[in-house]
């Protein structure tokens, strides 16, 4: 069985399973204390940045209020997205409408609610955003080709080649616009390092030919997400990203660096979560399978999204004493859809004894899972969150 203590401490556990009881499963319990050490940790490994919450990880009230009030700016993906946080107190100026695929109109809403920093990958967008948003200030996000090597990638749909940047910042210039930078996200959930070392390799290249040959001064880089959180495939530590990263930055750039954004999401509010779900079902196929068929309330269409191929691999543990007998399981949702399975082929084990109305945790489960959730798949509701105060 996975080791529970390598993931949270027995007093962390311990309020976890006090707010978890007698609620009915499953949903989600977020410790907004471990987001502020996050915050905070994250803002004394890169002191000379700012940090733009992914609103997509986790879009809840609770915590966006916390982050705003630690001083964090906000990376918003959506006119719904904006509507929350700016009715929740956050200024415009602490706002990036990071989307690179929008509408026109959605472009003229923000601008009249006070957003004058936009992203863009496209000649169409950019002129969109000069037509819309007149003056604002706009930075291109390049293509990472080695974000392939994340455990969820984020390329080829978003950004573009970095001789087209080029060009899109010069048409920038002359649109009226404010040419300020340039964004890359070498993938969520990153293991290695040394994709931050090629991206700040082409945006240094950008800078120097953009003043070179255009005179114009590029002022900012925005890093985007990519910092891990635990789950069961190790990963560096955040301070050996850091000091890597940091490395990176000033190789390229010396000692003056521009303007830096990080955009945490993952990183920020992975590990603050937990899934707490029940056993509906256990049975084999066939008399002889070593595999059990181990069935939860809850699946890929109500938190575990991230699972599809296999990709995030979330530790899952129960409450039953440890050091029992285990065995293979195949691990599956309650939905009547056949693309619910959760893990077939990662090596999930669990104890022998595992029985319906047995509790299942899913760890470092606070990133990407209530957002992901369908609205009423097979008439489950949203899974439900609830939030462990300071």
């Amino acid at each position: 069985m996975i080791d529970r203590s390598a993931y949270y401490d027995d007093a962390q556990w311990e309020r976890f399973l006090t707010v978890a009881e007698g609620k009915e499963t499953p949903f989600i319990l977020v410790d907004l204390g471990i987001i502020r050490r996050n915050y905070e940790r994250l803002a004394q490994l890169f002191p000379f940045a700012k940090q733009y919450y992914a609103v997509k990880a986790n879009p809840a009230p609770e915590i966006i209020t916390l982050l705003k009030n630690l001083g964090s700016n906000f990376d918003i993906a959506s006119r719904w997205e904006l509507d929350k946080v700016l009715s929740l107190g956050v200024t415009p100026d602490r706002i990036s409408y990071g989307n690179t695929i929008k509408k026109a109109r959605d472009i003229e809403y923000f601008y009249e609610m006070g957003v004058r920093l936009f992203a863009t990958d496209s000649k169409t967008d950019l002129h969109n955003i000069a037509s819309k948003a007149p003056g604002s200030r706009v930075y291109v996000r390049i293509l990472v080709e080695g974000s392939q090597s994340a455990d969820w990638p984020l390329s080829r749909k978003f950004g573009c080649h970095p001789d087209m940047a080029y060009n899109l910042l010069v048409e920038a210039k002359q649109l009226g616009l404010e040419p300020c930078g340039i964004s890359f996200h070498v993938g969520s959930q990153q293991r290695d390092i040394g994709q931050w070392d090629e991206a700040i390799a082409k945006t240094n290249y950008l800078f120097r030919a953009l003043e070179e040959e255009e005179g114009i001064k590029l002022s900012m880089i925005n890093m985007g997400g990519g910092f891990p959180a635990h789950y069961t495939v190790p990963t560096h530590e955040l301070t050996t990203y850091a000091r890597e990263i940091t490395r990176y930055l000033h190789e390229d750039f010396g000692e003056n660096l521009p303007e830096i954004i990080l955009e945490p999401g993952r990183s920020m509010v992975g590990d603050a979560g937990i899934i707490v779900s029940e056993v509906v079902l256990v049975s084999r196929k066939n008399n002889t399978a070593l595999q059990r068929w181990v069935y939860t309330d809850v699946g890929k269409f109500n938190g575990l999204i991230e699972t599809l191929d296999e990709a995030i691999k979330y530790p899952v543990v129960t409450a039953l004493p440890a050091g029992l007998k285990e065995g293979d399981v195949i691990l599956a949702g309650p939905t009547c859809d056949s693309m619910d399975i959760i893990y077939e082929k990662s090596g999930y084990q669990l104890p022998l004894s595992l029985a319906p109305g047995d509790k299942l945790y899913w760890l470092s489960t606070g990133a990407y899972t209530s957002s992901y959730a369908a609205v009423e798949f097979n008439g489950f509701p949203p899974i439900k969150t609830y939030f462990i105060e300071e």
